[in-house]
């Protein structure tokens, strides 16, 4: 028997009991589908991930208080600290410093309030972190020195307080009850591995630090950001900003009282937690293949009850038992093939669905759907159709013909 003939006797068999035969398929449709989806919206976190992370810049440096577990008392970071890693001569490799400090607080306009992210920042923070506005301008030197109450507001931040993102320089709303001066709108910049980078308001780094945000000492910030002068230079920034911060904070050597971290760090993280996810779904995914896998083997052998007495005829005309092992695996993978067809449809429309509900959550993720996981899907899923189906086909194989002919 060739191989043609054995497939067309397949679709003869099961096209004889269609519903069985379409429930059987339902498990493999169901293992593809999941597999395809999950591997899918796994990859197209990690890329969203990986995009938000390179979009805060690629060469940027990020030094927080406190080092290791061993180290008590933590030294603050300061602004001494940022102007002396700002210096040339001490950090050549470096371009720029942004020191930040933050806080939470409330928001209001008129009736309307939010509670939102306030953030002190000095005019380099616009070039660091890469924002830009819609409309009006950045904080200047100037506003600065005379810690003026200006305000920068996120773009969710004005669509709570007003409904609308333009026409707001020169609209005063209240931080903590004190009166600040809109200057501009902050381009939408979506979420990032922090926070929401929309959600929140800018101030002059000396306004917040005189008049909002107070630390145990008057100079002491929350977060440096430093730029290197190229990505290629990140580990030599960070080797003379560390440098600089033991030196000052006159730390022993393996306990830094700081911690700093590059965009290599995050990306490293956030790809190995997005790839332990991805696997851990492929994985749950695939055991409902494993189940669809075993729905077949179980249909098939109850298909081989029940032609008992056709596969002794077969064979007492002449069929080998090759030719009733082909006939068997043909029927079990068939039903896997077409079930693993049927799957990647579904699976293609799941990933879609998630895209839109994530999208409409104001979460972009967008579904990777290669052509490799496609095909390994589609192969695996005739796979487990042979494997599931090569115990019932032998089992038939192995009839004597005089039984089977006698079976009732």
């Amino acid at each position: 028997m060739n191989i043609w003939q054995a497939v067309l006797e397949a679709f003869e068999s099961l096209s004889a009991n269609k519903l069985r035969s379409g429930l059987t398929i339902l498990g493999i449709v169901i293992g593809v589908g999941a597999v395809i989806a999950m591997v899918s919206v796994g990859r197209g976190a990690q890329a969203t991930i990986t995009e938000s992370i390179n979009g805060i810049g690629t060469n940027l440096i990020f030094v927080f208080r406190g080092g290791s577990e061993d180290v008590r008392n933590p030294k603050p970071i300061t602004l001494s600290d940022a102007e002396a890693i700002a210096d040339p001569f001490q950090a050549p490799s470096v371009v720029a410093v942004a020191p930040v400090i933050q806080d939470s607080g409330k928001v209001t306009y008129g009736r309307e309030s939010t509670t939102t992210s306030i953030t002190g920042v000095t005019p380099d923070y616009a070039s660091v972190r890469k924002y830009t506005v819609t409309e009006g301008d950045f904080i200047d030197q100037e506003q600065m020195l005379g810690q003026a109450s200006v305000v920068l507001l996120g773009s969710e931040v004005a669509d709570k307080l007003f409904g609308r993102r333009d026409g707001l320089v020169g609209e005063t709303v209240r931080i903590e009850s004190q009166p600040f001066r809109i200057i501009g709108v902050l381009k939408p910049k979506g979420g990032s591995s922090f926070s929401n980078a929309d959600n929140l308001v800018m101030i002059p780094f000396s306004t917040a630090q005189a008049r909002l945000i107070r630390h145990s000492t008057s100079d002491q910030v929350d977060l440096l950001l430093v730029e290197a002068i190229s990505p290629k230079a990140v580990p030599e920034a960070s080797n003379e900003v560390a440098q600089i911060l033991r030196t000052r904070h006159r730390t022993a050597i393996g306990a830094d009282d700081f911690t700093i971290l590059t965009q290599q760090d995050f990306l490293s993280t956030a790809s190995t937690i997005t790839n332990v996810l991805t696997i851990f779904l492929g994985g749950v995914a695939a055991i409902s293949l494993l189940v669809g896998g075993i729905g077949i083997m179980n249909i098939m052998l109850v298909s081989v009850t029940e032609r008992t007495r056709e596969i002794g005829l077969r064979k007492a005309v002449g069929a080998h038992k090759v030719d009733i092992m082909v006939q068997f695996l043909a029927e079990s993978s068939v039903l896997s093939l077409f079930g693993g067809v049927i799957g990647i449809i579904l699976g293609y429309s799941i990933a879609f669905a998630v895209a839109q509900i994530a999208k409409a959550n104001n979460a972009v993720i967008s579904p990777s759907i290669s052509i490799d996981i496609t095909l390994i899907a589609t192969l695996f899923s005739t796979a487990v159709g042979l494997f599931f189906g090569i115990y019932p086909a032998n089992r038939a194989a192995n009839l004597e013909p005089v039984e089977a002919l006698r079976y009732e």
